[in-house]
């Protein structure tokens, strides 16, 4: 009897070309087949619940395969970790209803945005975060970040080569969370645009560096063009946190 077996994976993006798979380079769901082939001894399709970008990272991205092996959950678990490379691990496995989709079931998603400020960088931490060695204005920010949160046309802050139908999206919270030298953007929301995060925080550094004032976002997000906001901030800084699942939860849009 054929069986929906449910992911919960965590990677670090520095080596791959993100989640999806591409013509170009490594990605993740390549890896993950190549070793469930290994594991159930058939070529499996992996669906995802979020594309992620080149050198974006995920602490809890979702995944969905189907089989017809008889392993159990804690099997599968240890033989996936035995095959992948230490990058990529499988936090748990779960068998789930047969009609349960990684993306399509999916309800809200978290991502974290880090920025280390200060006067040096970190040789730890330098695949994790995006390094800005200027002051930065917090409260700035804090204002800025508030025009975002809602309902938006954000074509303002999509990649010219985004596939969505829609640019329409909604945020249900950012928070900006200063500690020490590190500044954490948190985006919830039901889905995002290609590079919608990382253009937002670009334009959000611009705003704490005060070449854009905090109202000027809300200009910016109703002007939908995307050469009025700030630049797209580098990859390393972003993380897939965790992505909600819950079956009273309207969905609030499809997206990254």
């Amino acid at each position: 009897m054929e069986r929906k077996i449910k992911l919960l994976i965590e990677f670090d993006g520095s080596s791959y070309h993100g989640w999806q798979f591409q013509d170009n380079g490594l990605t993740v769901q390549e890896v993950l087949e190549k070793c469930i082939y290994q594991v159930v001894k058939k070529k499996t399709t992996v669906h995802g619940s979020s594309r992620t970008d080149a050198g974006v990272h995920a602490e809890g991205i979702v995944a969905h395969f189907t089989t017809v092996s008889k392993m159990t959950e804690v099997e599968f678990l240890k033989a996936f970790n035995s095959l992948l490379p230490h990058d990529i691990v499988i936090k748990e496995v779960s068998v789930v209803p047969m009609d349960f989709d990684a993306r399509n079931s999916a309800g809200k998603k978290i991502y974290r945005y880090t920025i280390l400020n200060r006067h040096y960088s970190s040789a730890l931490l330098y695949r994790r975060c995006l390094f800005v060695p200027f002051p930065l204005n917090i409260s700035a920010m804090r204002r800025a970040k508030n025009y975002l949160v809602g309902k938006h046309d954000f074509t303002s802050f999509r990649a010219a080569n985004c596939g969505a139908k829609s640019p329409v999206r909604e945020i249900c919270k950012i928070d900006l969370i200063k500690k020490g030298d590190f500044v954490y953007l948190i985006f919830e929301g039901g889905g995002f645009l290609k590079h919608m995060v990382r253009n937002i925080v670009g334009t959000l550094i611009q705003v704490g560096k005060e070449k854009i004032k905090a109202p000027d976002v809300k200009r910016i997000l109703d002007s939908r063009d995307r050469r009025q906001a700030g630049p797209t901030a580098q990859p390393q800084g972003l993380c897939l946190v965790k992505v909600e699942y819950a079956k009273s939860r309207k969905s609030l849009g499809k997206g990254q």
